[in-house]
């Protein structure tokens, strides 16, 4: 195979996984506004289990938890194939992305809303009155603390499963992909979960430390309960991308990757 082939092959997996990881990490930021109920979505009354003194436990989630393990599987992905510095790269540019969002996002809340929009929209379906401006508006306008907290949080946790995930790398080789997905995972989500909660509620907010501790369990086990269930992915997509780069590439970028800290 060509040089130049290969090079524009490598790049081709870059750019793709790199879409996927920003695709996701800038939704996961934008839905995140919204905190659901899994059991009333599933069908089921409120879990209430006892945690804390004082208070219970349900499983209430942000709606940006839904695809933040997209993230972190692509992560791995990069990991994987492009080394802590790839992730590194990819999670500074995520991060600057993320923040030009909210910029542009709290800017067009500033807009003055046309009327006929204001009157095609005067009511729900119900027809109650809707003031849609006000919607559009709290709906985006989530706060500095709760902004610098997520972005935080997702820069840390980036980097600490990157670097766990290549020390993982180094002791198993090019064996036991689920070991190192998921150790690195397992570690880097339990500081994203509960960093962000303490930061942006119990630090820079009003949360009382149990509230915290409550609703971080149940983040962290859904995303590891996903990140988990979404391991075969993982090895599908590296099957996938050591066919198309060709396995000797493959192994190549690899060990390239794992050279790069060890």
């Amino acid at each position: 195979m060509a040089a130049n082939h290969i090079a524009d092959r490598k790049n081709t997996v870059f750019i793709i996984l790199c879409g996927i990881f920003i695709t996701n990490a800038v939704l996961a930021e934008l839905i995140g506004v919204k905190i659901f109920s899994l059991e009333a979505t599933l069908g089921f009354p409120a879990a209430q289990i006892p945690v804390l003194e004082g208070f219970v436990l349900d499983f209430n989630l942000s709606a940006g938890a839904l695809i933040w393990p997209v993230v972190f599987v692509t992560s791995d992905l990069i990991n994987e194939y492009f080394g802590t510095k790839g992730v590194k790269k990819i999670s500074y540019l995520a991060v600057g992305l993320i923040a030009y969002t909210f910029v542009v996002v709290f800017m067009t809340t500033g807009l003055s809303p046309a009327q006929f929009w204001l009157d095609t929209n005067a009511t729900d379906a119900q027809g109650r009155p809707f003031d849609v401006n006000l919607a559009y508006t709290k709906l985006f306008s989530q706060s500095l603390s709760i902004i610098v907290a997520s972005i935080t949080a997702f820069l840390v946790g980036q980097l600490l499963d990157a670097y766990i995930f290549q020390a993982l790398r180094h002791r198993t080789g090019s064996r036991l992909i689920w070991l190192r997905a998921t150790g690195s995972t397992l570690v880097s989500q339990l500081v994203d979960s509960f960093l962000i909660l303490t930061l942006a509620f119990y630090v820079l907010g009003n949360w009382t430390l149990a509230q915290v501790i409550s609703t971080g369990i149940i983040q962290y086990i859904y995303k590891m309960t996903v990140a988990v269930v979404l391991t075969p992915v993982i090895y599908v997509a590296h099957h996938w991308i050591d066919r198309y780069l060709g396995e000797k590439t493959a192994e190549q970028l690899m060990h390239q990757a794992e050279e790069q800290n060890f």
